[in-house]
């Protein structure tokens, strides 16, 4: 037996109902947002908006894995990690990028300090990973060079 076509109405409206609802409060559904460090266009001002004025002193206990030589800049694979107890933030920014923020990841204490993702690099430039951990701030940088049409650059 189907489902009437009664039936099959109500919750079509039941669900437009519910999506017009849900679109007039974006801001209660969506992750929080730091809108001012990704409209940063500087480095120093992206990371300031982030973690504000925290000291950040430079670790080797963040591991950066991403191709030492990129061919396609729109793609570029980046895996960050750490082993620095109670890390509770990973953000990652390039500042050759038109906004040097790429994304910041809150880490939940029962999560593997590890995140992954795809990113766009407009050129030839660093990777900046900060790791926030005991009201600290940790760094580590590596170049990725982007080739041009994979040919070089």
């Amino acid at each position: 037996m189907g489902i009437s076509r009664r039936n099959f109405c109500k919750t079509v409206a039941g669900s437009a109902a519910s999506v017009a609802v849900l679109a007039t409060m974006p801001g209660k559904l969506l992750a929080n947002w730091n809108s001012k460090s990704f409209a940063a266009d500087k480095l120093d001002d992206a990371i300031a908006a982030r973690y504000g004025a925290l000291p950040i002193e430079e670790s080797t206990a963040i591991q950066i894995k991403a191709p030492e030589i990129a061919e396609n800049g729109a793609f570029v694979p980046v895996t960050v990690g750490t082993t620095i107890p109670g890390a509770t933030n990973i953000s990652i920014f390039t500042p050759a990028n038109f906004s040097p923020m790429v994304a910041s990841f809150d880490i939940l204490p029962r999560m593997k300090p590890e995140v992954s993702l795809r990113m766009r690099m407009a050129k030839t430039a660093n990777l900046v990973v900060i790791v926030q951990a005991g009201g600290k701030l940790y760094r580590t940088v590596r170049e990725v060079k982007v080739t041009i049409g994979g040919c070089g650059g």
